[in-house]
This record gives C-alpha cells, structure tokens and sequence, in this order.
C-alpha cells in the first residue's frame, strides 16, 4: 500500500473564518471615499536632456566677440590682454606642448574630448596648446563644422586667454592655436 499525502484538514478560507468568527464589523461611517485622480508621470529625464540640448545649441553660436581679420580665420583675445599676445600666439613665440586631433568627430564627441583635452592641459601646467579641427573637406557643402562650435566652446573657457588660426606649418586653417593661462602644477 502506498501512503497518501494528508489532506489539511481545513483550507485556508475556512481557516480565515474560524478566526474571525467573534469579531464584530465596525459601524458605517456614511462617508463616500472618491478616488484620487491619477496624475500623469512627469518625464523628468526627457525635459532634462532637453533643457541640456537647448543650453548646448545655445552655447554653440558665434558671438560678436571672435574677430575676423581675414575672410574665415578666426581671431579671439581675452578682454584686458595686450595685442602683443596675439601677435607672439600667430608667430609660433610659444613652443606646442600638446594638440587634439578631432578630425572624424561629431559635435558630441568633439566637445567631450576637447573638454577632456583642456583639463588635461590646465592640469599638467601646458600654456600652448594646438587643436586640429579639419578643413571641412569631407563634410556636407565642404564647411568646416567644428571649426566654429571649436571657437565658440574655447571662448566659454576661462582658462582660454586667446587663440588664432595655425601658421601652415602648424596646419593652417585646419588648425588652432590656443594660449592657456599658467596654471598650477599637480604632483602625481
């Protein structure tokens, strides 16, 4: 003979109204409780990458500031420097201590490295800096894209003193020479 599992000997409901079989139901109240009205879900990280893409669309046009000595080649100066600066910056006075390539880049990406980039320079005490941007010749209606949102981003960093386009040998109009201010070195 093969044994049978026992059968509980109540199931649960039955269980439940055996205890509950001496309590006594409280009085009606009379009162009718509505509902609350569901509100709909705020998206809160959509309006913020919003309000970022409209900061960042913002930030990227050309101000009145960046002069344009000759046709397309840009020119900036820092309020209260002397001209001299410049003129030494377009000469090749400083020696290049580092450069970026963004060549190949969208604006995303060339906006995060070249942040990335100046850190680094301001961090390590570099005073000149170059930074390649490209021509535009593979771009759409062969405009140089980054050649601007690269000047208008160099001119929201306060590290930046002044910049100019690179003598040929440095890359011409491809190119960027940036003046850095001194900063203070950290020992790694």
């Amino acid at each position: 003979m093969t044994k049978q599992p026992a059968k509980p000997a109540d199931d649960d409901s039955d269980l439940l109204e055996k205890l509950l079989s001496d309590v006594t139901r409280l009085p009606d109240h009379g009162r009718v409780i509505h509902a609350r009205p569901k509100h709909k879900p705020i998206p809160v990280q959509r309006l913020r990458d919003e309000r970022a893409a409209l900061a960042d669309s913002l930030s990227d046009h050309i101000t009145w500031d960046i002069g344009t000595e000759t046709g397309e080649e840009l020119v900036y100066l820092r309020n209260g420097l002397s001209p001299q600066a410049l003129r030494k910056l377009r000469r090749g006075h400083w020696v290049i201590q580092d450069e970026l390539d963004l060549h190949g880049l969208n604006s995303v990406e060339a906006r995060a490295l070249l942040v990335k980039f100046l850190n680094g320079c301001i961090r390590s005490g570099a005073r000149c800096v170059r930074i390649v941007h490209g021509k535009g010749l593979r771009s759409k209606n062969r405009e140089p894209v980054l050649k601007t949102k690269v000047a208008n981003w160099l001119i929201q960093r306060d590290e930046v003193l002044a910049f100019c386009q690179a003598r040929q040998v440095d890359g011409g109009g491809g190119a960027v020479m940036v003046l850095l201010k001194a900063g203070s070195r950290k020992q790694d």
